[in-house]
């Protein structure tokens, strides 16, 4: 095997040797500052982001408004995949409701479905639903469409392989 400290340097070697890293361990020295320094920044502008907390020194308060809205509609797009009946329930009003619920309010450590569950009962509780809503109803926004589609998916397969024994037989 080459030995690469040769092509880095003898500070390269020096610096990344296996008795460096055991006499400077995670969380030693000067580092460690600057790591929880960092690591409180992050989780600052991670709850400015989805938690609706302070914004950090130094960032742009309009642009992370606008970077924690486009997450809130990220998530109204995925609670709209999963509760087509919510959107059906609520019509025009469902994006305005969506994005109060999320405003200040991160999305849930069980994921999505959970998310699309907890809006659903925080709307009950707001007593915006008229019936209680049912997460297996579907509702197909475009009536017929996977009909017409697989027609079309289907004359166009058999248009091709008519083109293909053209070919074969015009050879």
């Amino acid at each position: 095997m080459p030995d690469r400290s040769a092509a880095h340097g003898p500070a390269h070697s020096a610096a990344h040797s296996p008795a460096r890293s055991a006499e400077h361990g995670p969380g030693d020295g000067a580092g460690s500052g600057a790591r929880e320094a960092l690591a409180r920044a992050q989780a600052g502008l991670v709850a400015a982001l989805v938690a609706g907390g302070e914004p950090p020194e130094g960032f742009d308060v309009g642009r992370l408004r606008i970077q924690e809205a486009a997450l809130i509609s990220k998530r109204r797009g995925t609670v709209a995949r999963l509760r087509p009946d919510l959107c059906a329930l609520l019509g025009d009003a469902f994006a305005a409701e969506f994005d109060g619920y999320a405003r200040g309010r991160p999305k849930p450590q069980g994921g999505s479905r959970v998310d699309a569950q907890d809006f659903a009962r925080w709307l009950g509780e707001k007593g915006l639903l008229p019936q209680e809503p049912d997460p297996e109803a579907r509702v197909d926004p475009a009536p017929g469409l996977r009909s017409r589609l697989g027609r079309w998916v289907s004359r166009s397969r058999s248009r091709a392989r008519g083109r293909d024994r053209a070919r074969e037989w015009g050879s």
